[in-house]
């Protein structure tokens, strides 16, 4: 996992949101999926640092989460 400078290079039109979010604010995050790697950044902070995750970690960890 790398912490990147803000919003390095990843396009605005390439993140998005998990539909499971309210859309009220609050604590959201949201993604942009490339070949090798998964970008995640804070939705209130749209200009701040990204984490830059390879596919293989992100993989991972969704797989986790979603054993409860």
């Amino acid at each position: 996992m790398n912490v990147e400078a803000p919003a390095q290079a990843v396009p605005e039109s390439a993140w998005f949101r998990s539909s499971y979010s309210s859309g009220e604010g609050g604590e959201c995050v949201e993604i942009a999926a490339f070949p090798g790697a998964i970008h995640v950044r804070d939705s209130k902070d749209k200009a701040g640092p990204t984490l830059r995750v390879a596919s293989e970690g992100w993989a991972a960890f969704v797989e986790f989460v979603a054993q409860g």
